[in-house]
C-alpha cells in the first residue's frame, strides 16, 4: 500500500517468543500469486465436433479438477487471513479476537484527572498550524524548537546519514534501563497540503503532556527512567515497496545508538480521533499490552483498549521489537482520514487524547521496579 504505514502483511515478517519477549523476524514462504492460479476461462473447452467422445469427458474432468482445485486454495487463502497467518495482517496469538474493523464509540471519561487534555490539544493545534512538516523541512525546524522546549531536558539527536533530521529527546531521572515513551513529529509529503492532525500531532501533543504529568507523579527512587522520544523521519520521502527500509529513519537510529538503554517503548501514533479504539497491534508485546489494558481499566476508560487484535504494523516500534525490546504501538488502523488532506485538527478529540494519556500515566505509575 503505497504512501500509508504498511501493514506488516505486506511483507514476509511474523514474530516469535524469546524470553518472555516479541521480536519480529523475517520468515519466507511461497504465498501464490493471484495471477497465477488458473482461472476457469484458461480451462479446456469441449472440443470441436467431430472429436471422440472420450476425449471430451477427458476435458470436462480437466476443467471439474481445475475448478475445484481453484475453490480450495481460494478458501484456504480466506482461512488463513481469518485465523491470523502472519503474511495476511493476523499477527495474533492463539485465542485473540482478531478486528477486522471497528466501529467508533463513546470514550468514557476518566475517574483521575492527573494528564492536561486540554494543554495536549493545544500542543496539536500549534503544529497542525504550522501546516505541512516533511522531514527536514523549515516549517518542521521551526516546530522542532518549540517541542523540544517543553521537554524535561530536552535536547536535539542528529540522525546520522540523513541530513536535516532531528530526533528530539527529554528525560526523567531514574535507574536504567529507561521506558520509552514516542510519537513521530514528521508528516508525510504528499498530498500537498497534509497537516496530519492524528497522523501525528495528537499524539506530539499527548508525549509532550505526559513528560508534565509524569514528572509531578511520585515514584520511588527505584522507578526506571522514562525518555520522550519524538522520532524525525517516520514517513516514507516517496511512494516505496520497502517501508521499513526506506522510512522510520529517526526510530531505527535511535535504536541502534541506545538499545541497550533500553527496556520497553510504549508508541503513540493514531490516538486522537474521535471514538478512538485502539485493539492490540499485531506485533505488539502481549505482557506489555496486558499491562496497558489494565491501566486503562484502572482509570475507566478500558473501553477504548477492546481485547482485539488488528493488523501488524510497520511503525516507530519495529526497530525496538527487532532489537528484543518489548513495545506496544498505539494506533487506531480504522482511522478513516490517514495520509488524507481531511486530517485535519477537527477530527481531534480531547476525551480521545485524554483518555490515552491518563492511561500512560497510570501505566507509568503502576510500572514495577
Amino acid at each position: 500500500m503505497q504512501g500509508v504505514r504498511q501493514p506488516a502483511h505486506t511483507r514476509s515478517v511474523g514474530f516469535r517468543a524469546r524470553s518472555g519477549r516479541y521480536r519480529l523476524r523475517d520468515v519466507t514462504a511461497d504465498v501464490p500469486d493471484a495471477a497465477a492460479v488458473p482461472d476457469a476461462s484458461d480451462a479446456p473447452g469441449r472440443p470441436p465436433a467431430g472429436d471422440g467422445d472420450g476425449g471430451g469427458r477427458l476435458s470436462v474432468k480437466l476443467l471439474v479438477v481445475a475448478l475445484v482445485g481453484q475453490l480450495a486454495l481460494f478458501g484456504g487463502l480466506i482461512a488463513l487471513t481469518v485465523h491470523g497467518f502472519p503474511f495476511f495482517g493476523g499477527g495474533g496469538h492463539d485465542g485473540d479476537p482478531i478486528a477486522t474493523s471497528l466501529v467508533a464509540g463513546r470514550v468514557p471519561k476518566a475517574n483521575v484527572n492527573r494528564f492536561d487534555g486540554r494543554r495536549a490539544m493545544a500542543t496539536a493545534r500549534m503544529q497542525v498550524d504550522a501546516g505541512p512538516r516533511p522531514a527536514g523541512s523549515r516549517a518542521l525546524r521551526r516546530v522542532a524548537e518549540k517541542l523540544r522546549a517543553e521537554l524535561p531536558d530536552g535536547h536535539f539527536e542528529n540522525v546520522p546519514a540523513q541530513p536535516g533530521l532531528r530526533n528530539i529527546v527529554g528525560d526523567l531521572p531514574g535507574p536504567g534501563p529507561v521506558i520509552v515513551i514516542g510519537a513521530h513529529y514528521d508528516t508525510i509529503n504528499s498530498p500537498k497540503g497534509f497537516v496530519g492532525a492524528n497522523d501525528s500531532a495528537a499524539a506530539v501533543g499527548a508525549v509532550v503532556e505526559l513528560a508534565r504529568a509524569l514528572k509531578k507523579v511520585q515514584r520511588s527512587a527505584i522507578s526506571p527512567g522514562i525518555r520522550f522520544v519524538l522520532f524525525d523521519g517516520e514517513e516514507e520521502q516517496k511512494p516505496t515497496d520497502d517501508f521499513y527500509r526506506d522510512a522510520l529513519r529517526g526510530s531505527k537510529s535511535y535504536v541502534q545508538l541506545h538499545a541497550e538503554e533500553v527496556r520497553a517503548m510504549v508508541l503513540l501514533d493514531y490516538i486522537g480521533n474521535k471514538g478512538v479504539r485502539l485493539p492490540r497491534e499485531g506485533t505488539s508485546t502481549t505482557s506489555l499490552w496486558d499491562d496497558v489494558r489494565a491501566a486503562a481499566k484502572k482509570v475507566g476508560v478500558g473501553a477504548i483498549f477492546p481485547d482485539k487484535t488488528q493488523t501488524s504494523i510497520f511503525d516507530d516500534h519495529t526497530p525496538f521489537l527487532r532489537a528484543d525490546i518489548p513495545a506496544v504501538d498505539l494506533i487506531d488502523w480504522s482511522y478513516p482520514y490517514q495520509h488524507k488532506l481531511t486530517d485535519s485538527y477537527d477530527k481531534l478529540s480531547v476525551d480521545s487524547v485524554d483518555a490515552v494519556g491518563e492511561t500512560i500515566v497510570q501505566l507509568i505509575e503502576s510500572w514495577p521496579s
